[in-house]
């Protein structure tokens, strides 16, 4: 039995081992597999993204000898103010590309702003040769007007999440984050299904 996550992003790589080392399961991800492109993200929802990414890892690497599991999720901040965006293409919101391209534009778009809720989504999608299953997770909170803290990643620098409304998300310890992260609510739903595809 192994499983792989379909991310190269190093932050998301390690929020899930952590995540993954309460049941003491071996991770790898795509930094072991220097073969596999970047797995496309193309459809228009978080559900979609997600399992186009796991079924596009799981065709490079199944293996009939060993029993793979595929984790792949797709994530995204979501602004009331903006009509959900970026959502989905939170990652690619600029044109850069970066983290501090993105959270300068939240910045600029939110200038003078009142309504400034926002939340995470999460969906992962597990890939196994027994089929499909994908869980959704949230974190709902607001936005901040400047960055603070270095912990995380992405717009963790300017989310203040409701349950801890005196700081950013990357103002917390990776177990404060992980205990109420959007990532973190999702995979508490994956821990049960995957026993369960390991039981099979």
């Amino acid at each position: 039995m192994q499983i792989v996550i379909a991310t190269n992003n190093k932050g998301k790589r390690r929020e899930l081992e952590d995540l993954f080392s309460t049941l003491n399961i071996s991770v790898q991800s795509l930094a072991e597999f220097p073969q596999i492109p970047d797995p496309p993200e193309t459809t228009n929802s978080f559900d979609g993204n997600a399992k186009q990414k796991a079924h596009f890892v799981f065709s490079y690497i199944k293996n009939p000898d060993i029993q793979y599991i595929v984790i792949a999720d797709d994530s995204g901040l979501c602004v009331d103010a903006l009509d959900g965006a970026p959502g989905v293409f939170s990652k690619r919101w600029t044109k850069e590309a970066t983290t501090a391209a993105n959270n300068q534009k939240l910045i600029q778009e939110l200038s003078g702003t009142k309504n400034r809720k926002a939340h995470f989504h999460c969906s992962i999608a597990i890939v196994t040769q027994s089929g499909e299953w994908v869980v959704q997770g949230k974190c709902y909170g607001k936005i901040a007007t400047e960055p603070s803290g270095s912990n995380g990643f992405g717009y963790d620098p300017l989310f203040i999440p409701e349950k801890y409304p005196k700081y950013t998300m990357a103002m917390l310890s990776a177990a404060q984050k992980n205990s109420i992260s959007h990532r973190g609510q999702a995979l508490q739903k994956v821990f049960p299904l995957i026993e369960e595809i390991i039981s099979l």
